[in-house]
């Protein structure tokens, strides 16, 4: 059993994953937290770490929300017996109405769902960061690298 302290109440759910590249290629304009439907041996995998979010995307079919390409390399130890297919579609779980939401915005508006990050939510839950944005094209990338570069400039100047 996990002991809770009282420092930690307020504290930031523990990232497991982050697509970096997402937020490189894509604007997004809201992001919403789902669940994840899991198999044991891939709860097993991501507790040690071996799990890739980079060319993952959620896809709606038959109205339900399914993440694909989402990489969890099995353990060693895993169980004979079990199937283990590491790029397997997983299931989201969204309430009714986040899904017709979502489906909506990207049937009509051209929006693409991609995952952001992965975490623990309350120690024992594995949640997905997804958001709802459109593609940058490349002059709001190339805006991005003069407004970061600038920051880190800046804090060179303020620091000296």
């Amino acid at each position: 059993m996990v002991k809770k302290n009282a420092k930690n109440k307020g504290a930031q759910p523990a990232t497991i994953a982050r697509n970096k590249r997402a937020t490189f290629e894509f604007r997004f304009d809201e992001k919403i937290e789902a669940g994840l439907s899991l198999m044991g041996w891939e709860v097993k995998s991501i507790r040690a770490g071996k799990i890739n979010l980079s060319e993952s995307f959620v896809q709606m079919k038959n109205g339900e929300a399914y993440l694909h390409n989402c990489t969890i390399t099995p353990l060693n130890t895993a169980s004979t017996h079990v199937v283990c297919d590491p790029t397997r579609p997983r299931k989201l779980l969204l309430n009714r109405r986040e899904l017709d939401r979502l489906a909506g915005q990207v049937e009509r508006q051209g929006y693409a769902i991609v995952p952001i990050s992965m975490y623990w939510r309350k120690g024992a839950w594995v949640k997905v960061e997804i958001g709802l944005g459109k593609g940058k094209k490349a002059h709001d990338k190339r805006e991005d690298i003069k407004q970061r570069d600038w920051a880190i400039e800046k804090a060179r100047m303020m620091k000296k």
